[in-house]
């Protein structure tokens, strides 16, 4: 396959699902099973992604494809110059890999969907918002140019709205669906900001154009503060679609949305389309904001884990785990370890979308039941649930053999290497900590779900296996959770294609670009990387490779040490009931209650943000009705009072001098018109008269 028929083939793969949401929603209320044009589309678009995938890599894998053209060509703008605007498709190891996970998991989704959703009365609808959200992520991962990403982020954020209020008649779920889309807009916000500050700097929002401007020491404002400025700003974005600390509020909510939704959206696409920007633009972030990016993460790993310790809703659980899941990857980005970090966001998309489809699976066995307290004993009754849930357990608590051991250890080994370089192990300290926490909740949840006697015997027992096209996508993702697809041997990811082949770390724009230069004076004594050159990243960077290979062997043994003992916990509480759960939480019940109440994030932004903005509006309102309004009602009072006043004099002394004038005017016609009587003998009289009376004034 040429280059230009593998851009024809990105593009159909890109416009495909649009078709199907265009279809899907004109004809929904006409043709009862046009959901089958929707389902056949995503089908189609995921050959594609295969076969795309498959040439790129067997046939162009050290070669990038990009075709673009002209958009907007605006001439000479003043103050930005030659203002012209293109977009493009990029074709590279890390999108074809994105592209065959996100129209995987869409079709997969898709064929849940069909008996998971049956009923509904919006039932077209809803596999037409699944096409238009499809649409949006394929965009997010062709485009070659930070506009295009801005747009199509923003249609990711319109279709996840559409998806999570899909049940809008319920107003938990509309307001999740609002609150997903107002978080979402503040991340926005600083990514735009930061765009805005990369065009205005280079007058172009292609990528490889604004590396290369970079490379050649153009930074924004001509200071590298300003390029960390920028970049922090763009990882704004990242923070709220990513759902990251402290914008993570808005996903556990978002499972208001049915279940394969968060499937699609929450565990796959829609929250990876964050971890994916910060991949994109990774090689323009200084050493500022990938420290920012990695406390970012490091926060957003370990809050969420300890929530999720104590939840008791099914989804929740797994949403919180999703939050720490893409904190790791987040963290993963900020300590250097590029390749894991991309790795895990692949591993994780497959065992997640299989933890939400199976929890799915559950719900609809129980009627949709959602509290884990309330099940038990359903591995006898859904043998295939149990068994591809185990496996997604398993992969993400980082046991052996499975994907997520792969990417989850490479992550540890690299924030391990990070604080053995830098001295900051508070990174490493709290990824093997959350390794730990994700192993105790995540088996809690697979035993209170599973295991032991069943608690609502009447769900129980109505309760089944789920039809073919349910478990089937279970199926396909936990064969993709196990090892051998992504390395031959798996006790060690870099000896796999997909990382060692496949996966580049970007170069460093720049050899100026001091990003790591903090950490030069910290350099060991014992790495020898003095006969490689005094270039601070080169030093790093061979540092780094070092630090990883012997950070690999305590790394791997630390981290199955404390994920083998969170499961031993886990099944000493619920399974063996070695430990009375109850009166252990009452033992701790401050730190209890701040886990179960999710360390009141909800109730603290509720009284400074929601509360702060309602006080903002009730003090705008007062000082509109009282200020504003009494200026303007004031003035209305003066001026009837002058008008009034006005309108007396104008009646009573212009009127009255204008009037009396008249009235002596005519008194005086009236005497006048005595001596007008047309005569002449009266004339002569009166001349006569007159002058009789001249004679006597004047004599």
């Amino acid at each position: 396959m040429t280059e230009p028929m593998m851009i024809n083939l990105a593009l159909a793969i890109l416009f495909l699902p649009l078709l199907g949401f265009l279809v899907t929603l004109l004809f929904g209320k006409r043709i009862k099973s046009i959901y089958t044009f929707e389902i056949a589309i995503i089908i189609l678009a995921f050959v594609g992604a295969v076969v795309l995938l498959f040439t790129k890599l067997s046939y162009y894998q050290n070669t990038d494809i990009v075709s673009q053209v002209s958009w907007i060509n605006l001439g000479n703008v003043p103050l930005l110059g030659n203002t012209t605007i293109d977009i493009g498709i990029l074709i590279d190891n890390i999108s074809v890999l994105m592209i065959f996970v996100v129209t995987l998991i869409s079709m997969l989704v898709h064929i849940f969907s069909i008996v998971y959703m049956e009923g509904d009365r919006l039932y077209n609808r809803y596999f037409a918002y699944l096409g238009i959200f499809t649409f949006s992520m394929t965009g997010i991962v062709f485009t070659h140019n930070m506009l295009m990403m801005y747009i199509f982020w923003e249609l990711v954020g319109l279709s996840s709205y559409l998806l999570i209020g899909f049940w809008y008649e319920k107003k938990s779920a509309s307001d999740a669906g609002k609150k997903a889309f107002i978080v979402n807009r503040v991340g926005d916000l600083g990514m735009l900001s930061g765009i805005l500050l990369l065009y205005t700097t280079y007058h172009t929002f292609t990528f490889s154009q604004i590396f290369s401007q970079i490379a050649a020491g153009h930074f924004p404002l001509n200071s590298e503060f300003w390029l960390t400025v920028t970049g922090i700003l763009l990882f704004c974005g990242a923070i709220g679609k990513s759902a990251q600390f402290p914008l993570h509020v808005w996903l556990p909510d978002a499972m208001e949305g049915p279940t394969p939704v968060s499937a699609l959206i929450h565990a796959a696409t829609m929250v990876a389309a964050g971890v994916y920007l910060v991949v994109r633009i990774f090689p323009l972030l200084t050493s500022g904001a990938l420290m920012f990016i990695a406390v970012i993460g490091m926060l957003s790993a370990f809050i969420p884990a300890t929530i999720a310790l104590t939840q008791n809703d099914i989804k929740k659980v797994l949403a919180y785990s999703t939050i720490s899941q893409l904190g790791y990857m987040v963290m993963g980005l900020g300590v250097g370890a590029y390749k894991f970090a991309f790795f895990h966001l692949i591993t994780h998309a497959f065992f997640k979308a299989l933890l939400f489809l199976g929890s799915g699976s559950v719900i609809h066995a129980m009627h949709h039941e959602q509290d884990i307290t309330k099940m038990g004993g359903l591995r006898k009754k859904m043998p295939i649930t149990y068994a591809t849930f185990l496996i997604a357990s398993l992969a993400i608590s980082g046991i052996p053999l499975t994907s997520g051991f792969l990417s989850k250890d490479g992550i540890l080994q690299g924030s391990f290497a990070f604080g053995s370089l830098t001295g900051y192990w508070i990174f490493a300290f709290v990824g093997f900590l959350v390794a730990m926490m994700t192993a105790f909740y995540m088996f809690r949840l697979l035993i209170l779900t599973f295991h032991g006697e069943p608690r609502d015997h009447h769900k129980y027992e109505h309760a089944h296996e789920s039809p073919f096209t349910m478990a089937m996508p279970l199926a396909v993702l936990a064969v993709l959770s196990i090892f051998i697809w992504y390395t031959p041997n798996p006790f060690n990811p870099e000896q796999g294609a997909i990382l060692s082949n496949w996966i580049k770390t970007p170069q460093l724009v720049t050899p100026q670009d001091s990003r790591f230069n903090f950490m030069k004076s910290e350099l060991p004594a014992n790495v020898a990387v003095q006969q490689v050159t005094q270039n601070s990243e080169v030093m790093y960077s061979e540092s780094y490779t070092q630090a990883l290979e012997g950070a690999h062997i305590p790394s791997l043994l630390l981290s199955l040490t404390l994920a083998g003992l969170g499961i031993l916990i886990a099944f000493s509480f619920y399974q063996w009931k070695k430990v009375d759960v109850d009166k252990l939480a009452d033992s701790i019940k401050p730190l209890y209650k701040l886990s179960y109440n999710k360390w009141y994030f909800d109730e603290i932004y509720g009284a400074v943000f929601v509360g702060g903005t309602l006080l903002l509006s009730r003090a705008l309102a007062w000082f509109d009705q009282y200020i504003v309004d009494g200026i303007v009602n004031g003035a209305a009072t003066v001026t009837r009072a002058v008008s009034r006043f006005s309108g007396k004099f104008d009646n009573v002394v212009v009127d009255g001098m204008v009037n009396g004038t008249a009235y002596v005017s005519g008194f005086i016609g009236l005497i006048f018109r005595r001596f007008q009587t047309g005569k002449v003998q009266t004339y002569i009289v009166l001349v006569v008269f007159s002058l009789v009376i001249l004679l006597f004034i004047f004599k």
